[in-house]
């Protein structure tokens, strides 16, 4: 998987921050780190939280059309669920070159925000376990804390069970 150009990572880093301004959050702060947040693991590892706080900011595609899913790092989602919650008959992740395609993100830094328009987004009702979640800010070495209150209304989004044993219930 290629990574950014070192142009493209400052780019996508600018979208979000702008994203983020553009929301009211200046007062959040975009951090950059030697170390990567590709996996969970590695964003735990480097922003120093439980796998569990760490966002997964996820593009699917729900009957062609692409919607946000925002999941902690620990769970796995329940495809079926999220066509459910949109409306739709099938749902699946998109692949990596389609989301860097469509919206300038690799995998390891896709973030919740900075789209050119407004994605339906659904965010796990796990998330809101936690005062606040370690989100990728456009790369695989940039990340943020937000409250997920805050993510919700920023992204516009509804929360929902997501998780695979959640959503099967």
């Amino acid at each position: 998987m290629p990574m950014l150009e070192p142009r493209e990572a400052e780019q996508a880093v600018s979208r979000v921050r702008a994203a983020l301004d553009e929301a009211g959050a200046a007062d959040i702060s975009i951090i950059e780190a030697e170390g990567t947040i590709f996996t969970v693991e590695d964003a735990a590892r480097t922003v120093g939280a439980p796998p569990e706080e760490i966002l997964k900011s996820l593009i699917f595609l729900v009957d062609g059309s692409p919607c946000l899913v925002l999941m902690s790092g620990v769970n796995k989602v329940d495809a079926k669920a999220v066509a459910r919650a949109l409306g739709g008959k099938k749902a699946k992740m998109a692949q990596p070159d389609d989301v860097f395609e469509r919206f300038g993100f690799r995998v390891g830094g896709v973030p919740p925000i900075g789209y050119p328009l407004r994605l339906p987004a659904l965010l796990d009702e796990d998330l809101f376990r936690y005062p606040a979640v370690w989100a990728a800010a456009g790369t695989d070495h940039a990340f943020f804390p937000i409250a997920p209150e805050r993510l919700l209304a920023m992204v516009g989004g509804t929360r929902i069970a997501l998780k695979k044993e959640a959503a099967a219930r």
